[in-house]
């Protein structure tokens, strides 16, 4: 799911390429996306995992990094990650 989203964050959202986004880097913080670019990502995100992510939820240590995101989304019940 990680690689997904990269390749999301790189089409859609910002002129980096996947491989210039790291798992660490403060996506809104670095500027890489803004908080539109944001809710566009949460947008695929549950449209990917056909899930919806509640607006209690939507807190910045979820979503700061990749990995907070898949740390988030690892711990929630209804997510299935596949290993990409």
């Amino acid at each position: 799911m990680i690689e997904k989203i990269k390749a999301y964050i790189a089409s859609s959202i910002s002129d980096l390429q996947p491989e210039e986004i790291d798992v660490h880097d403060d996506l809104l913080g670095s500027g890489i996306i803004d908080s539109l670019g944001m809710m566009k990502l949460v947008v695929f995100i549950e449209a990917e995992l056909n899930v919806k992510i509640p607006d209690a939820d939507m807190v910045v240590e979820h979503f700061m990094t990749l990995g907070s995101i898949m740390d988030y989304l690892s711990k929630r019940e209804d997510v299935h990650l596949n290993q990409d």
